[in-house]
């Protein structure tokens, strides 16, 4: 069998797999966000416990789960039974936070991914719903829609081996976005479980970008559609619109983190920043722009929210 490695190393060392200026604004923000640690406590558990909630319900909405934001909310923190949803969706939301909470120790741990590691957050996931629950699967599987089969079963533990090995191997130099996205891609084409494999990548790439500093991201259940499309253009071999949309959502948690400290980072809506006396646009514009990508922004709900600080890196990029 030909080596993960080896098959992917072309794609590895391409320097302009994640758009530059994308990048580096990622870099800046990560850099003041590491000057401000250790995050203040209270801010810092409240941010972490709505992260904890989104992440529960909008991985499992990617699959399918059919529970509300709300309804999840009310599932986590009240033990409430939601009349006229499954037993399973009620699982799926219990068993989700719990292995969003295991991810958080294994990162403080800095224990390293290994088999046990994927297993046993398969198995949290997992429990109550599949009889495998942390078990690699022993038969072929086909995915309903999939341009690409998963490999044989029997080459199941030893892809993830190798997987393993590229992930602890020191010597190279990619940026850890982009091996984050290149493991959240890897686990889901090896599909080494039954079931649970697109909840299990999803956790995975938070615990991988974790232990190196970055915040969590929540994949949304909106951009589903551009998740599963990325997704298989990687499995084609491109993983570069894969990358950039990681890459997006982890610019944009990197906002919301740096918004508990206010000043010009704090989060306001457009139509806020279009009347601070320093911008000389209205809300339309900024909206166009926030859409375009242009301007640094993040949707809430139906509304955008910027900051001063992304005003400012516009007006000195884009006016001459």
């Amino acid at each position: 069998m030909v080596s993960l490695y080896r098959l992917t190393e072309k794609m590895h060392n391409t320097d302009t797999l994640i758009r530059s200026d994308l990048l580096g604004r990622i870099q800046r923000k990560k850099e003041r966000l590491d000057t401000h640690r250790p995050l203040p406590e209270s801010a810092a558990r409240k941010l972490r416990d709505e992260l904890r909630l989104l992440h529960t319900y909008h991985s499992n909405a990617i699959e399918g789960n059919t529970l509300t934001l709300q309804e999840t909310k009310l599932v986590l923190e009240e033990g409430m039974t939601i009349g006229g949803k499954s037993v399973r969706e009620h699982l799926e939301a219990t068993n989700l936070a719990e292995a969003y909470d295991l991810i958080e120790a294994i990162a403080k741990e800095e224990r390293e991914i290994e088999h046990a590691t994927i297993q046993q957050i398969h198995e949290v996931v997992t429990r109550g719903i599949d009889v495998d629950a942390g078990k690699y699967r022993v038969q072929n599987v086909r995915i309903t829609g999939a341009n690409k089969t998963p490999p044989d079963f029997s080459n199941v533990y030893h892809l993830i081996d190798d997987l393993i090995a590229f992930l602890k191997d020191k010597d190279r130099k990619e940026h850890p976005i982009k091996t984050a996205a290149f493991l959240h891609h890897k686990l889901v084409e090896i599909h080494p479980f039954t079931d649970g494999n697109g909840r299990v990548a999803r956790l995975l790439t938070n615990l991988y970008l974790m232990k190196r500093g970055y915040p969590p991201v929540v994949l949304r259940k909106e951009d589903r559609g551009k998740y599963y499309r990325f997704l298989s253009l990687a499995d084609g071999g491109n993983l570069e619109p894969f990358a950039n949309f990681i890459a997006k959502y982890i610019d944009e948690s990197l906002t919301h983190y740096l918004a508990i400290f206010g000043g010009m980072d704090e989060l306001i809506s457009l139509a806020e920043l279009a009347k601070v006396k320093e911008c000389p646009y209205s809300q339309e514009y900024l909206s166009l722009r926030a859409r375009q990508g242009l301007l640094d922004a993040v949707k809430i709900g139906r509304k955008w929210f910027s900051t001063r600080r992304a005003l400012e890196d516009y007006i000195r990029e884009h006016v001459k």
